[in-house]
């Protein structure tokens, strides 16, 4: 298989971090590995965990265009990995192949999520990922807006309210014109 980054390497067999199987390109180094060889791996080494320690300095490449799977020829989909990296794995589901650019595996064991790689890949995932960024864009609109003390203070009251037993009469009060006139 010719490498699906640089289109100048050959992808040999090798093993990722020496855990499980995979063909990494002879030129750049990244890897390309089948999710069914790191589920397999993960199911027979349960008591694992991926050590970053020994990982000094990352430097993960990231692919902005598309990338093409080096099995079927098709346009692989990208995942984000957090709501705080805007770097993004290839996958190919119908092969059900990751391409992994030279970096980002130390990348994903630093960020303690290498031992997640196949759940990175799924809707509810992704899906995660999209609500925390929606909420942390509203959260920092809001702080703009209000400024950050009154925005604490709104979070602390907005807190308080939403565990208070009496939260539907506290919200009548503070939404009426004049709680002082309303007729019971």
């Amino acid at each position: 298989m010719k490498c699906t980054a640089c289109h100048e390497g050959k992808l040999v067999p090798s093993f990722l971090d020496s855990l499980f199987r995979c063909h990494t390109c002879d030129h750049c180094g990244g890897n390309w590995l089948l999710i069914e060889d790191y589920i397999s791996w993960k199911e027979r080494h349960p008591e694992h965990v991926f050590e970053d320690d020994k990982i000094e300095n990352i430097d993960a490449e990231d692919t902005v265009g598309a990338m093409i799977c080096p099995v079927t020829g098709g346009i692989m989909s990208k995942f984000r990995i957090s709501k705080d990296h805007a770097h993004r794995l290839d996958y190919s589901a119908r092969v059900g192949g990751v391409w992994l650019n030279r970096g980002e595996w130390e990348m994903l064991v630093a960020e303690g999520l290498a031992g997640n790689l196949n759940a990175i890949l799924t809707d509810q995932w992704q899906q995660r990922i999209r609500a925390e960024r929606t909420s942390d864009t509203f959260a920092n609109l809001y702080r703009q807006k209000f400024g950050d003390s009154d925005y604490e203070k709104a979070l602390e009251i907005r807190q308080w309210l939403s565990d208070h037993p009496q939260k539907p009469d506290l919200r009548a009060f503070l939404m009426a014109e004049n709680p002082f006139t309303a007729i019971e």
